[in-house]
């Protein structure tokens, strides 16, 4: 700040401009005078609120997790190490977030946060209406077992309707279903690639070459096997269909 003030006095007296005012800013810290101001304060602490839980929303409320630890299985599964790079992966898997998540974004945004700014509805139906999408999404892709794991543990009866399953329950059992979900499509992944590294094996021992590290023999086999099969397109197609 002090820099950009110095430079604009500095280009003032360069070119004689006697009329520039320089910007001036307060801040201050003192009670509200009027409900007014009370509601505008009560916005920027919502905003900043917001902001600052929006990489946990999106880890915990989207299907995030499910893509970065697939590919994370994946990448172990090939034997590549650090290839493809882990901030490659993990740009992948928020991309492909996006392109899922988006109808339901768009559709709490249209039914929540829209209205809330044109000043047709309050806070809390606003609310309700913007998480109510993602409630369906999380429910529609969260087992029974696992939903019902948390209402048992909190006591509660089971809800009639998704507006009654609250953010604290539903949120934790979406994250486990994801887990169990990406562990298991993570299981199916290695299974072609540890028939290859077997293969390697065996056919290494019986030759005598048993000082030879399979991993490097077969490294190159399961890339050629997984770029002939088209693995990237197969494996993105089949997660997003996974998706309910």
């Amino acid at each position: 700040m002090l820099k950009l003030l110095f430079l604009l006095l500095s280009v003032s007296a360069l070119f004689g401009a006697e009329s520039v005012v320089v910007p001036t800013m307060n801040f201050e810290l003192g009670a509200p005078n009027t409900p007014e101001q009370l509601v505008s304060s009560l916005n920027v602490l919502v905003l900043l609120t917001l902001l600052f839980l929006a990489p946990s929303m999106v880890l915990v409320m989207t299907t995030f997790t499910r893509f970065v630890i697939v590919f994370g299985f994946l990448r172990q599964a090939l034997g590549t190490q650090q290839v493809p790079p882990t901030q490659l992966l993990v740009m992948l898997a928020m991309i492909l977030t996006f392109f899922v998540m988006e109808p339901v974004g768009q559709k709490a945004y249209d039914s929540g946060i829209k209205p809330y700014i044109a000043e047709e509805i309050g806070y809390e139906e606003a609310f309700a209406k913007t998480t109510l999408p993602f409630k369906n999404f999380m429910i529609r892709n969260t087992r029974e077992k696992d939903l019902a794991l948390f209402f048992r543990i909190r006591k509660m009866q089971n809800p009639s309707t998704v507006a009654d399953v609250p953010l604290s329950i539903i949120i934790p059992a979406f994250v486990i279903s994801e887990l169990k979900t990406a562990f298991e499509i993570g299981f199916l992944l290695f299974l072609p690639f540890l028939v290859i590294d077997m293969v390697v094996a065996s056919i290494l021992m019986s030759m005598g070459m048993m000082m030879l590290p399979p991993i490097m023999i077969a490294l190159p086999f399961k890339i050629l096997v997984f770029v002939l099969i088209d693995g990237w397109s197969l494996l993105i197609g089949n997660l997003i269909a996974s998706i309910k």
